[in-house]
C-alpha cells in the first residue's frame, strides 16, 4: 500500500486522474504491441513464427525445401538444448536483438549469424550427426576429416545445408511467405510471369 502512494498522487490532487490516464495509455500500448508483434509465438517452436519478420521468409523457404525440413524446425538447430533455462535465455536475447533491428530498419542484405549462433548451431550438428562426425570410414576419402572434423564449422564443407544458396533482402518481393506479410492485395508474382501465364 506504501509503494502505490509512491507512484500515484494523493487523491486529493488534481494529478491523479491524469497519472492513472497515462498508466492506463502505457500498459493499453504495451499490451496492444505484443499482440501485434505475436509474442506468444515465440515461445513456441513452430517454424512460422520466424516468418513473422518478413525478413525471415527467403530463409524460411530455403528450409522448407530442405531434407532437413522433415527432421528439424528452426529452434532444433538455433537455440542450444543444454536446459530449458539457457534455451528460453537465448532465444530472449536474440529476439530482442533482432527485434530492434527490425524495428529501426537495420537489417543487412545477407543475414549472417553472430559468433554465439554459430557456436551454438555448431553444436547443434555435431548433437544430430555425432555418429557421422565420429565414423573412421571417411578417413580414406575425404580429405583432412579425422583431423578437422571437429575443428572447423559444419558448413564451411556443407555450405547449402539447410537454407540452399544465399538469399539476400532483394529477393523478398518474390518470395511467398507461408502467412500473410502484408494485407493489401499486392500479387507476388513478377510482371515476367503475369504476361507468360496470360499468353
Amino acid at each position: 500500500m506504501k509503494r502505490k502512494k509512491e507512484i500515484l498522487p494523493p487523491k486529493t490532487s488534481r494529478w491523479r486522474t491524469t497519472a492513472v490516464f497515462f498508466i492506463a495509455v502505457i500498459v493499453g500500448l504495451g499490451l496492444f504491441m505484443a499482440r501485434e508483434s505475436k509474442i506468444l509465438s515465440y515461445m513456441s517452436d513452430d517454424p512460422q513464427a520466424c516468418v513473422n519478420c518478413h525478413v525471415m521468409t527467403p530463409v524460411y523457404n530455403s528450409w522448407m525445401h530442405s531434407s532437413h525440413r522433415e527432421w528439424a524446425k528452426c529452434n532444433d538447430c538455433h537455440v542450444p538444448h543444454d536446459n530449458v533455462f539457457n534455451k528460453y535465455y537465448f532465444k530472449a536475447k536474440d529476439g530482442m536483438y533482432h527485434a530492434s533491428v527490425f524495428t529501426l530498419r537495420a537489417e543487412p542484405d545477407v543475414i549472417k549469424m553472430k559468433e554465439a549462433s554459430q557456436e551454438v548451431v555448431q553444436q547443434n550438428c555435431i548433437r544430430c550427426h555425432v555418429q557421422q562426425v565420429t565414423q573412421t570410414k571417411y578417413d580414406g576419402w575425404i580429405e583432412d576429416h579425422r583431423d578437422n572434423r571437429t575443428g572447423r564449422q559444419c558448413w564451411s564443407c556443407h555450405k547449402q545445408v539447410p537454407h540452399g544458396k544465399v538469399h539476400g533482402l532483394s529477393t523478398i518481393k518474390f518470395n511467398v511467405a507461408p502467412l500473410p506479410t502484408d494485407q493489401e492485395d499486392e500479387l507476388v508474382i513478377p510482371e515476367w510471369m503475369q504476361e507468360q501465364i496470360k499468353d
